[in-house]
């Protein structure tokens, strides 16, 4: 037994916008470290990759499907990767070592219900009562 506790996996959503007062090269600099931080992660094994999300998309409701998301720019969400690690303090840890964050990125850390929804079991979607 090796006395570590187990990894668990959390979602990471990159949001928000570059700063716009910094200059071009100043954030891609900040990029091309975020993608050299990012493989040594998954390679690490602390990690597993992601992709950008595109601009635009749809929203699917019982309403219907419409053009959207329609997020305010402070809310946009532009890509998604995988943490794996012990509590969500420690995935926080790892998301605040980032390179973009100094450029205006900001990180959204989730922790991934490995059980399948229920109705009889509180959760995001369960509406709150009174």
């Amino acid at each position: 037994m090796t006395g570590k506790p187990p990894k668990s996996e959390y979602l990471v959503l990159s949001r928000g916008k570059w700063d716009p007062q910094l200059p071009q090269e100043r954030i891609q600099g900040a990029i091309d470290a975020f993608y050299v931080w990012h493989d040594r992660c998954v390679a690490e094994g602390s990690m597993r990759a992601g992709q950008r999300l595109q601009p635009g998309g749809r929203t699917v409701s019982r309403r219907g499907t419409t053009d959207g998301p329609f997020a305010e720019s402070k809310e946009v969400i532009g890509g998604y990767w995988t943490i794996l690690a012990a509590s969500l303090d420690e995935a926080a840890a790892l998301a605040a070592q980032n390179p973009c964050i100094a450029c205006g990125l900001e990180f959204e850390i989730r922790p991934i219900e490995p059980a399948r929804a229920r109705a009889d079991v509180f959760a995001n979607e369960t509406p709150l009562s009174g």
